[in-house]
């Protein structure tokens, strides 16, 4: 059988760095209030001129000199985003021109932070059947640029990045094992941007109530996340005949330590079996998994052999797993 196999990675995030401490001159927060309920310390953030395909284009360009891979060898160019650089057309058809590789086809995918994983399903799918064998997939969001800075419970939580993979057709039983996606509608409001869309476009009146800023209910999406994230683990894992034993390193989406945490617990596994970096990043929406597996390669963290379970969930609501072996 022919499997989608991840063969290089590549990550960026901008050079500015917001720490806890700069944050307590913004807001009325503290940094050991940001410590204990979130795990950060600190986020990078672009400055005004920066857009998503930038971040995107760095990443992507770290991942195909990993690989080998000149541009023009790509056939397909897939971009999860909730933040591109513009409503349409599509930053992955910004950054193809970006690249030069005029052989790939490109478009978007908005699954807020579960895009990456969504994404990872669609080039599997893609490569399985044989329609493309070079693919770019790209997880980017840029969400310090509609968060409220005067909000302290939405302005610590983000900041901005880019993780990019290149997947390719691989005979052997290493690859993507397995991928689940799940989603609820009847939760939409609990985390959205209200304002930009055809329900309320962008208005005077609608920009003076803040609407055009990140909404996010986070009583309610800490419990939605926790369940739907564990439940989809042990399915995810069930789905590719596999157990908890059978990996080695869990690769979750990057909201929040306490989170992580809960979902560790509910699994029955220790803390050391799961990749963490959100105190370096904080929440980078659909860039935190490919940024954290890029990182746990270069850390020797997963190295070939080693199978990764990934999970998230976001905006939606939605929810994805999936079993990688590399």
């Amino acid at each position: 059988m022919v499997r989608a196999h991840i063969v290089s990675t590549g990550m960026a995030v901008p050079e500015k760095i917001i720490n806890n401490f700069d944050l307590e001159k913004i807001v009325d927060t503290t940094d050991q209030w940001i410590r204990e309920r979130t795990g950060m310390f600190e986020r990078h953030v672009t400055d005004k001129d920066t857009a998503a395909s930038d971040l995107a284009l760095l990443a992507s360009r770290q991942a195909l000199e990993m690989g080998g891979i000149e541009p023009r060898e790509l056939d397909a160019i897939l971009v999860a985003t909730i933040s591109g650089d513009y409503a349409w057309p599509a930053t992955a058809c910004i950054l193809q021109h970006k690249l030069g590789a005029k052989n790939a086809m490109a478009f978007d995918l908005s699954a807020a932070c579960s895009g990456y994983i969504y994404g990872l399903s669609v080039a599997q799918a893609y490569i399985e059947s044989g329609l493309y064998k070079n693919i770019l997939l790209v997880g980017v969001d840029l969400l310090t640029k509609v968060v409220d800075w005067t909000d302290r419970n939405t302005c610590v939580l983000f900041g901005d990045g880019a993780g990019a993979t290149i997947l390719q057709p691989n005979g052997s039983a290493a690859g993507i094992l397995g991928t689940l996606l799940g989603a609820d509608g009847s939760t939409a409001d609990l985390l959205c941007q209200p304002c930009g869309g055809s329900r309320v476009p962008i208005s005077e009146e609608a920009i003076r109530e803040k609407k055009h800023f990140l909404y996010l209910n986070g009583r309610e999406i800490f419990k939605h996340a926790v369940r739907v994230m564990t439940q989809t683990c042990h399915d995810v894992l069930k789905q590719c005949g596999l157990t908890l034993d059978d990996v080695k390193t869990v690769v979750p989406h990057q909201a929040n330590i306490r989170i992580i945490e809960a979902v560790a617990q509910r699994l029955g596994l220790p803390m050391d079996r799961f990749f963490v970096n959100v105190e370096k990043y904080a929440n980078t929406s659909a860039a935190t998994i490919p940024i954290a597996l890029h990182e746990a390669r270069e850390q020797g963290i997963l190295q070939s052999g080693d199978r990764a379970l990934l999970v998230s969930f976001g905006g939606g609501l939605t929810w994805a797993g999936g079993v990688v072996q590399f």
